[in-house]
């Protein structure tokens, strides 16, 4: 697999499809949800206490997000099972799809080197993509904090309206 692969997309660039499995056996697809805003974030593991919070940032701000006609989906190389318990556990309002393929964290280019420890192993580098209605990433926020990762792309869609 060449390196080029694992660029991270820019805003500008047309969002690459996928279909994946989610929590309750169901598949989806970025495109069913041509014609609305999709914050498509990536994120490394389920019940990790960073994505925890994430997760919870996101489920606390969800209504605002349907306010604002925003979809929120959530994508890890997490098995559909555990994302279920995940959700379950915290009360998580949007979907949550599985790819432990990495077909679409590989697409978008989030798959990359991480250094912790000094160990070096690949991963999910968490980012956040936000997608127009045509299916254009309109914004990417790329090494997101946890806690802030939600306000800012609220305050992001806020601002664009």
């Amino acid at each position: 697999m060449s390196m080029e692969m694992n660029k991270l997309l820019e805003a500008g660039a047309q969002a690459p499809g996928f279909t994946l499995p989610d929590g309750e056996g169901g598949c989806v697809s970025l495109a069913d949800f041509a014609g609305k805003r999709v914050v498509l974030y990536f994120y490394p593991k389920d019940n990790t206490p960073g994505c925890t919070r994430q997760a919870c940032a996101f489920a606390g701000a969800f209504e605002e997000f349907r306010q604002l006609g925003a979809v929120v989906i959530g994508i890890s190389k997490d098995s559909a099972a555990s994302h279920k318990r995940f959700a379950e556990k915290h009360g998580l309002p949007f979907l949550l799809l599985s790819d432990p393929e990495l077909t679409a964290i590989q697409a978008y280019g989030v798959w990359q080197e991480k250094k912790m420890c000094g160990k070096v192993s690949m991963g999910v580098v968490r980012t956040t993509f936000i997608i127009d209605q045509d299916g254009v990433i309109e914004k990417v926020m790329s090494k997101v904090k946890p806690d802030t990762n939600a306000a800012e792309v609220l305050a992001y869609l806020k601002g664009s309206e």
